[in-house]
């Protein structure tokens, strides 16, 4: 659970930084702070797709998972559900405000590839490096989410606590029955997504990741089937 509290207490010092800057970063700052972060995150993606020892189990599951998310629709999905929500609490009054930040960080912080492979990572092998990763992606955004949407952004750090923290709980729980050699297909399958966070946020490329995250958890299935 290291990684989830250090996850969540970046998101809270960074909420109360952007409460007292107010006005904002300037933008070319804010640019190269996130660009850094993603070179940075090119390299956590690159490092764990060694954990991978069977390409086929890869190949296998990118496309199966993609070919999965993409009819479900996926990415879809969640930008219905961020769009709808952010409608809903879309207002003057105070306390939508509040709702709002609180829901938009929510969102961001507690939806997307990182925060599932860095969750299953920490539980499964209780390596918190991506976890670290994105606690730092985490402080950044709000800083400048909090000096736009104030002191609700700072509300999100319970889910992000609640949701991931559930997550490594749930992979503690499942190590049992989950070999090394699993284990290391899934990380691998999660770090090529990790690697395509990282180009989407360098604005290289547009991809729906979101569509792709069942990949994440195909070897298991696979690593079963190959075999026969």
């Amino acid at each position: 659970m290291i990684g989830v509290l250090a996850n969540t207490a970046t998101i809270i010092i960074g909420s109360i930084i952007g409460l007292l800057i107010k006005k904002g970063l300037p933008e070319r700052l804010s640019k190269a702070m996130t660009t850094a972060t993603a070179l940075a995150v090119v390299y956590i993606g690159i490092s764990g797709m060694m954990s991978g020892q069977n390409t086929l189990v890869l190949v296998l599951s990118m496309v199966t998972g993609g070919i999965i998310g993409t009819l479900l629709n996926l990415d879809a999905h969640l930008e219905n559900l961020g769009n709808t929500i952010e409608a809903r609490f879309k207002s003057d009054n105070s306390n939508a405000k509040i709702a709002e930040g609180f829901i938009s960080a929510t969102l961001l912080f507690c939806v997307g590839a990182m925060t599932i492979v860095g969750a299953l990572q920490s539980g499964l092998s209780h390596n918190h490096e991506m976890q670290f990763t994105k606690a730092i992606l985490d402080f950044v955004s709000s800083i400048v989410l909090a000096s736009a949407l104030g002191w609700g952004v700072m509300l999100s750090a319970v889910s992000v606590f609640a949701i991931q923290g559930s997550i490594v709980l749930l992979a503690q729980a499942l190590t049992p029955l989950l070999s090394d050699y699993v284990i290391g297909e899934m990380t691998c399958a999660g770090s090529v997504l990790i690697f395509m966070l990282a180009l989407n946020m360098l604005g290289v490329t547009k991809i729906k990741l979101m569509n792709f995250v069942p990949a994440i958890f195909m070897p298991i299935l696979l690593c079963m089937i190959i075999p026969l």
